[in-house]
């Protein structure tokens, strides 16, 4: 082909370097190759994963801090693709469709460049992106009915975060491959996020991509890693004391420093000024949460003393296992019914060995399994409620329990109060914790992580039963009888008419 002829799209990048070189010569592009914290990625890995078809897993997550390019980086892989994979349709979707617009704004403004521009087939619109090659790139409102009717090779959904879930759940079908005289592109949903709370879609994603549910591949940066060079003009320590980035940073992005090929190369997605603004503005929760991506913010959390790092143990001390064994359990028909056994040793600390949870099941094969347990519990504290006759029995589940043998404590307490007897044990005033849990305790510890209140309720004081709130009150009847104390009572039986 002569050079006349030659055009950016006319090879494809085969290697990473052929990739680094083709957005750099077209783009202007100097993409970070390299992260600076450990275990985290480049944003060019990302974009080598989503351009290079024989990357596995192909579904992936981006988790990447406010303002570190995951919406920009995500619209150069679009473009990448329509260029270069002919006949691909791509679909955008967002938390909302202003977050959509943003990374179609991005891919407008790529395709604008000359001689990029010449592929666009007629009128770019406010909704999509078609190349004279056939390849198109559509944006999606945030509806079960915009997305159920799709059907792409490539679904991008920014700030996953803000999805509606059962809207998520309708966009996992969404994908199919395509196989052209460009090969074969497979069908894949990538993701795009900060993770802003330990309760929400993002969360559960990196949890099962670590867990080894669906398999995706995952991305995460901060903006220590997209920090552009450093310079002179910013010394790590100087007379005037420490650079605000020091700790993160540690002089690493120094290494970073080299003469730009071009004026609109940049080498990092954020400037060092830039970076240092940012982190005087904010408090120290939302810039390690939303920013370094360390771990999400837990102000919405109903119970923020819990740290999995203190009181999730590994093994639980024979002191303990000689200590009585008390049991909690919250009463469940279609949501599950919860047991949490646990031994209290002679310093009355609490911790917390087993549990069970199982739903549509008869009470009585409850009992079996807490009569069943090594060693049997001395008492278990369940919820006040279970002492409401059933219309069928005639009798409550409370004094269904007992008659089986069981001692039982209903203590009534309200649901504040309970939750400061736990929160005094997990952040007591003086000492150290008196509650820990057995790390086998997978879905307490997941739901005291999780539990919160309506993150769009910020005046509200009860939190959100969805699902985390079940195994969180059976650790509160348990601890409510144990801390409060019990006075027992004579029960009238009545029967049934």
């Amino acid at each position: 082909m002569s050079e006349q002829a030659m055009t950016p799209w006319s090879e494809k990048p085969q290697t990473s370097d052929q990739l680094h070189d083709w957005l750099l010569r077209h783009l202007s592009i100097r993409v970070v190759r390299e992260a600076i914290v450990d275990g985290h990625s480049a944003p060019f890995e990302y974009l080598c994963h989503a351009f290079f078809e024989d990357r596995l897993p192909r579904d992936c997550v981006v988790w990447a801090n406010r303002g570190g390019g995951k919406t920009y980086y995500a619209a150069v892989a679009t473009l990448l693709d329509m260029v270069f994979k002919p006949g691909i349709e791509i679909r955008i979707l967002g938390g909302s469709l202003e977050q959509s617009k943003r990374m179609h704004t991005h891919l407008r403004q790529l395709f604008s460049v000359e001689p990029l521009n010449e592929l666009v087939e007629g009128r770019i619109t406010e909704r999509r992106i078609r190349l004279s090659n056939g390849s198109a790139a559509e944006l999606l409102a945030q509806s079960q009915t915009s997305v159920r009717g799709t059907r792409v090779q490539k679904l991008r959904c920014d700030e996953l975060e803000l999805f509606d879930r059962e809207v998520w759940e309708a966009a996992q079908l969404t994908t199919r491959e395509m196989r052209s005289g460009a090969g074969r592109v497979r069908g894949s949903i990538e993701c795009f996020s900060t993770m802003h709370v330990p309760y929400g879609l993002m969360h559960e994603l990196i949890d099962a991509s670590a867990g080894g549910g669906t398999p995706r591949r995952v991305f995460k940066w901060g903006v220590v890693d997209v920090l552009d060079a450093c310079d002179d003009d910013h010394a790590c320590v100087s007379d005037d004391g420490a650079c605000p980035l020091v700790a993160e940073c540690a002089g690493m992005a120094k290494r970073r420093r080299r003469r730009p090929r071009s004026p609109g190369e940049v080498a990092g997605h954020i400037g060092i000024d830039d970076a240092i603004g940012l982190k005087q503005r904010v408090g120290d929760a939302t810039w390690k949460a939303e920013m370094l991506c360390l771990r999400p913010q837990r102000s919405d959390c109903v119970l923020p003393e819990f740290d999995e790092r203190v009181h999730v143990v590994d093994a639980v001390p024979d002191s303990a296992r000689r200590g009585a064994c008390v049991a909690g359990m919250d009463f469940g028909i279609r949501s599950p019914t919860v047991v949490l056994f646990a031994h209290v040793d002679p310093g009355g600390v609490l911790w917390v060995v087993g549990e069970h949870a199982q739903s549509d099941t008869a009470l009585d094969e409850h009992v079996r399994v807490i009569k069943g347990h090594d060693p049997a519990p001395g008492w278990i504290g369940v919820d006040p409620a279970g002492r409401q006759r059933g219309l069928q029995t005639g009798i409550s589940d409370v004094q269904a329990m007992r008659r089986a043998g069981l001692v039982v404590k209903d203590r009534n307490l309200g649901l504040h109060e309970g939750l400061k007897l736990i929160r005094a044990r997990l952040r007591p005033a003086s000492g150290g914790s008196r509650l820990y849990v057995h790390r086998s305790c997978t879905r307490l510890i997941d739901s005291m992580h999780k539990y919160h209140y309506p993150k769009d309720q910020p005046f509200t004081d009860t939190p959100k039963k969805d699902g985390h709130d079940h195994f969180v009150d059976a650790l509160r009847y348990l601890i409510q009888n144990l801390d409060m104390g019990y006075t027992s009572r004579a029960e009238r039986y009545i029967p049934a008419t």
